[in-house]
């Protein structure tokens, strides 16, 4: 499956060898220049893979002569001992790029994996996962296009292109329906407004912004809410947030509303266990 890889992949890669590498890589001076090897990237745990563009750019921007050879597809299912691919080429290349390539491909499939779980979870439901804001700095599109890979739809970006009226817009707008109408008034893209009770959410409803964001709301004001949206004429899109977990999440779409956003797929990871051994 191909997924499309962010515009600043490129840049992200440079970021990262440029902090690893600093003046040059004085370990891998050690080796003979003409010396050539291949390393195989090996997986120790079941996991989601995901980061091939950034490893394949790591490499390919240290040097062209260096090869990788995948033996595995984007977002694929992987099994504890199994073969990613093998890389090859000049051995100074392969040892100053491996640290960089392999921290995003572990941090990325940990991403991806982290999002197809919570989509598991809610197959049938007819409810999408989406992933926040809550990335790893410097990695905000990436970690956006691994949440892609392993399922879940992207919300904002960032704060430019959706609106995301909180409570502290809505105290200094005045109101719900101020600040609602101001966003309508000066923006095209997407409004939303995040309400904590039933009462908040009739405000907003009469003000009719594009999605309405639940936050923290109970299993059974879920429910409430969703039959008050159903209420309306053209309901607008629901969102619960807050407080959801993989024990719960099931339940929570089953309340009827149309995303559930869960920040831990993004910033509660744990990079997944991957090893580069060069063949002897």
């Amino acid at each position: 499956m191909n997924f499309e890889t962010p515009a600043d992949l490129p840049a992200q890669v440079a970021r990262a060898l440029e902090e690893d590498i600093g003046s040059g890589d004085v370990t891998a001076a050690l080796v003979p220049a003409d010396r050539m090897t291949r390393a195989n990237v090996v997986t120790r745990e079941a996991a989601v893979l995901c980061g091939r563009p950034w490893f394949d750019a790591t490499f390919g921007q240290i040097s062209r002569e260096v090869r990788v050879e995948w033996r595995v597809e984007e977002g694929a299912d992987i099994a504890a001992g199994e073969l990613l691919c093998t890389v090859g080429g000049p051995a100074r290349a392969i040892l100053t790029g491996e640290r960089t390539a392999l921290n995003f491909l572990q941090t990325l499939s940990a991403t991806a994996t982290a999002a197809k779980r919570y989509v598991a979870a809610i197959v049938g439901t007819g409810c999408q996962i989406l992933d926040t804001r809550k990335t790893v700095p410097g990695l905000r599109s990436a970690q956006k296009y691994a949440t892609r890979v392993g399922g879940a739809r992207n919300h904002r970006l960032g704060l430019h292109d959706a609106v995301l009226i909180k409570e502290n817009h809505i105290a200094a707008a005045g109101s719900i329906a101020a600040a609602i109408a101001a966003a309508h008034a000066t923006t095209r893209v997407t409004v939303e407004v995040e309400v904590e009770n039933l009462d908040e959410l009739s405000q907003a409803l009469a003000a009719r912004p594009d999605m309405v964001l639940l936050d923290d709301f109970s299993l059974d004001d879920l429910r409430a809410a969703v039959a008050l949206n159903r209420e309306q004429g053209t309901p607008v899109k629901l969102e619960a947030s807050g407080g959801i977990h993989l024990n719960n999440v099931r339940d929570v779409a089953l309340t009827g509303v149309d995303f559930i956003s869960v920040g831990s797929i993004t910033k509660h990871i744990r990079a997944v266990d991957l090893s580069m051994r060069f063949e002897t």
